[in-house]
């Protein structure tokens, strides 16, 4: 246990360059901005293309409310 505090200790007691440190925050702030962006887009479905699924489904599958909810959300948020 003492051995693996004492190598975590000395990483993080190595210097490291601003370079290194600067692409490392550039990375993960992009990665932050196309993550936030690209969940709010997909989440996003549009009622048009829920409600004409659900009407459709449950002509095609009386009483699956729950299934049809469920496969329409997923066809209508992957079509954003």
């Amino acid at each position: 246990m003492n051995n693996k505090f004492d190598e975590l200790a000395k990483g993080m007691a190595q210097s490291v360059t601003r370079r290194a440190v600067l692409k490392k925050f550039t990375v993960g702030l992009a990665g932050m901005a196309l993550a936030c962006f690209g969940l709010a887009n997909k989440a996003e479905a549009s009622p048009a293309c829920y409600n004409n699924c659900m009407d459709d489904c449950l002509i095609a599958n009386p009483g699956a409310k729950s299934f049809c909810a469920s496969r329409c959300k997923a066809i209508c948020d992957n079509k954003h």
